[in-house]
């Protein structure tokens, strides 16, 4: 059997990996895992059990038992989630009770609805190169500067009605980054092989050129 194709997209909140990944499954057909979500989901069933997201325990203990259904919330897109994901990702504890499960993922893609089987996957995190899937085929670190991801961030909260401005988005940007590359258990960075893509002065559909490009020369006959 040959084993699955698949794409790493790592890289700091609101660099646009998300919504990048969403666009490569789409246009080479694959399975797509925001893995990001899984984490949200984990900070979002904390907060609503009314406990503390940097509780080993109790972040433990939802990770454990994180309903399917959760990872569709719309709520998992509102700030505090994303504080709460943050937060709850720098414990190892967490970390573990998930990995196992993005493996499995990519090693075995969702098939499309009507059964067809998929030839990959796309994966889109903090640690897909560097952990996760050590040996994708197509690693990209998607970067953007902190001034512009608390751009984006800011709409993309005034777009839901949430109140927000654009100081405080910006430190909870720089807050997040700090975090996400200090902690001592798969922290945020580039893979060395991985292909840096900064994003901080192009719109989407420039962002998906050049990913596309690099996803297209390795697909290349050798």
């Amino acid at each position: 059997m040959t084993r699955p194709f698949v794409i790493a997209l790592d890289g700091p909140a609101a660099a646009g990996k998300g919504t990048l990944a969403k666009r490569l499954a789409a246009h080479f057909g694959l399975a797509y895992l925001d893995t990001g979500a899984l984490y949200r989901a984990v900070g979002l069933s904390v907060l609503r059990q009314g406990k503390d997201p940097t509780d080993p325990i109790a972040a433990t203990e939802a990770a454990k038992n994180l309903p399917a259904d959760l990872l569709q919330d719309p709520e998992l897109r509102s700030a505090a989630s994303g504080d709460a994901s943050s937060k709850v990702a720098a414990i190892p504890s967490v970390r573990a009770a998930l990995f196992d499960w993005q493996r499995r993922f990519a090693a075995e893609p969702q098939p499309f609805a009507d059964g067809t089987p998929r030839s990959g996957s796309v994966l889109d995190g903090r640690d897909i190169g560097t952990v996760i899937c050590p040996d994708a085929d197509v690693k990209i670190f998607v970067t953007a500067t902190p001034e512009a991801r608390a751009n984006r961030r800011l709409k993309e909260l005034q777009a839901r009605g949430e109140k927000a401005i654009y100081a405080r988005v910006l430190e909870d940007i720089v807050a997040r980054d700090a975090r996400d590359t200090a902690r001592a258990d798969a922290p945020m960075k580039a893979a060395e092989d991985a292909v840096h893509l900064d994003t901080s002065d192009l719109d989407i559909d420039q962002v998906f050129a050049k990913a596309k490009a690099i996803v297209d020369e390795r697909l290349k006959p050798s």
